[in-house]
């Protein structure tokens, strides 16, 4: 299994508080803390914890978070040899709260957003070389864009994670192999006046559509909806699993599962997640999420 992730790499500033603050409002936090991060860099993370071989690209700045990140990648098996690393920008930031089993983000895309259509025609020959692309939305649009008429037409399999949720021309659904929007990301890009079995139906094996805490959906070739719950969990931080479910996906996918079982696995992994704190430190290795379906 050979995974290429084009996307983002963050550092995440977490603090924890007792609930999410209103606007306008200050609240005192319990704790900081500077946690690497990046929905792209975490879902490279989740990949190689599974056991699959992963390739970063992207783009860091030449400070510390930049020269921080870079460790941490190479520290959890992701290969880093073609993250550019850009003199005088800063590295992509990420500020998180996190409160009542959930969390907000801010994003400052920084080096991210530096992530254009030239990065990605210098590295397409490389890109020719993995079983599968994998994107999410925390650079720009129009590289995703691009990128993802470039792999369709080099014929290599493209997962889209439509996340921070942002509009996906038709022709784009078209054309990726499988598109993991959650129910707002899916009502952004479909209409929120679309029932959403209509949209699953239409897109069977294509759309597969995360729940949060329900779990997630799909639609089988053979008509069927197929709804896997998610697993009970002692939820610490919800941070990163959305990624986590992401990746155990991409993996079992190319390992040769079918949907079902790949999705059976990827909700496992996620609500193993969800237990540690920390997007990338909370992932589960693949004994963890065996162990775990072993005792099913």
């Amino acid at each position: 299994m050979k995974l290429a992730v084009v996307g983002s790499i963050n550092m995440d500033m977490t603090v924890t508080a007792e609930r999410i603050p209103m606007k306008g409002e200050t609240l005192r936090a319990n704790s900081i803390s500077c946690i690497p991060g990046g929905k792209g860099a975490n879902q490279a993370v989740a990949m190689a914890r599974l056991g699959a071989e992963v390739e970063m690209f992207g783009c860091v700045g030449d400070d510390d978070n930049g020269k921080l990140l870079l460790k941490n990648l190479q520290g959890a098996g992701v290969g880093t040899g073609h993250i550019r690393v850009l003199e005088g920008v800063t590295t992509g930031l990420a500020m998180i709260t996190v409160a009542e089993n959930d969390n907000t983000i801010v994003v400052v895309p920084g080096a991210n957003g530096k992530v254009d259509q030239a990065y990605v025609d210098s590295v397409s020959a490389e890109l020719e070389q993995y079983d599968m692309v994998v994107l999410q939305h925390e650079i720009p649009l129009e590289t995703v864009i691009y990128t993802v008429k470039m792999c369709h037409e080099k014929k290599i399999p493209i997962v889209l994670n439509p996340a921070p949720a942002a509009s996906v021309p038709e022709e784009i659904v078209d054309m990726v192999t499988y598109l993991t929007p959650n129910e707002h990301e899916a009502a952004l890009i479909f209409g929120a006046q679309k029932d959403m079995e209509g949209m699953l139906r239409k897109y069977p094996e294509k759309l597969v559509i995360t729940q949060g805490a329900r779990g997630v959906v799909t639609c089988l070739r053979s008509g069927e909806l197929l709804r896997v719950p998610a697993r009970k969990s002692e939820v610490a931080d919800t941070t990163g699993a959305g990624d986590t479910l992401n990746g155990a996906f991409c993996v079992r996918i190319c390992a040769g599962d079918d949907i079902r079982n790949a999705l059976v696995y990827a909700n496992t992994a996620a609500g193993l997640s969800t237990e540690k704190f920390g997007a990338q430190s909370g992932m589960p290795c693949s004994e963890e999420v065996e162990r775990e379906l072993g005792g099913r």
